[in-house]
């Protein structure tokens, strides 16, 4: 595996954040003793430096295919990164009280892309676990992950009917010509305020004619609103009865005189 030293050493001493970071004590690998050194882990990682203001790391330790455990040694608090193979170096470090020693060991057991990968299998295995217990709490759906989906909590509601809408009534210089409609003739019933007819459907309110209010006429309907607030109901009947009166005296007219 080939490392760009100049690559490394910029992204040792980078602002980015670290995972850990502290001294420990090395132990060399000719040689028995231990050197204290400020060590830096960076994702799978781990630079040592030989103190904490220098600019460049002495070295690096790629924590692949590795494994971190504790060791009997002469000193306190000592653990090893031992590497598979014959001729792999195993590396001694030992911490400054139980607590470091614990979360070195934490860390570096979860830096390599390998145990990463654990994770996301098991996060993808929890996943499809909650998945199937949706899909058994929807009636025991089947097919794909992916075709699954949540039924509503309340139940069910048939979907309403809506009442169907008015003919388009033809249209003589810009009026609605009532009598060419079936049952024209007959007056509407504007008693009732909910616009049903006697077999119970709905029934649309009448048009009716277009005119423009005067000044004195929008001055006069304003204060009467002001002074005495009518509910729907009665504005319903109120206006029914003005249509159904200038509806039946349009007729009339066009029927002519009575002989």
């Amino acid at each position: 595996m080939k490392l760009n030293e100049r690559s490394l050493a910029f992204y040792a001493t980078c602002d980015s954040p670290a995972d850990n970071a502290g001294f420990l004590y090395k132990r060399g690998e000719r040689h028995t003793a231990y050197h204290r050194r400020w060590f830096v882990l960076k994702g799978n990682m781990l630079f040592y430096f030989e103190e904490r203001e220098s600019r460049e790391p002495v070295g690096v330790i790629v924590l692949e295919g590795c494994t971190v455990e504790l060791c009997d040694s002469a000193e306190e608090f000592t653990f090893a990164i031992r590497f598979g193979g014959a001729k792999s170096r195993t590396y001694v470090l030992a911490a400054e009280s139980q607590a470091a020693m614990e979360a070195w060991v934490k860390s570096l057991s979860r830096a390599s892309f390998d145990y990463m990968r654990l994770v996301v299998r098991e996060l993808e295995k929890q996943l499809e676990e909650m998945r199937w217990g949706l899909a058994g709490g929807c009636g025991g759906c089947r097919g794909p992950p992916g075709s699954w989906k949540l039924k509503p909590s309340g139940p069910e509601r048939s979907p309403e009917r809506l009442p169907a809408l008015p003919a388009i009534l033809p249209k003589e210089n810009g009026c609605a010509v009532w009598n060419n409609v079936p049952g024209a003739d007959r007056l509407p019933e504007t008693s009732s305020c909910g616009g049903h007819d006697g077999e119970g459907t709905p029934r649309p309110p009448p048009l009716p004619p277009r005119r423009r209010a005067s000044s004195s006429e929008a001055g006069s309907a304003g204060v009467a609103m002001a002074e005495s607030p009518s509910t729907f109901c009665q504005l319903h009947e109120r206006y029914g009865r003005e249509v159904a009166q200038l509806r039946q005296d349009w007729l009339e007219r066009r029927r002519g005189p009575r002989l």
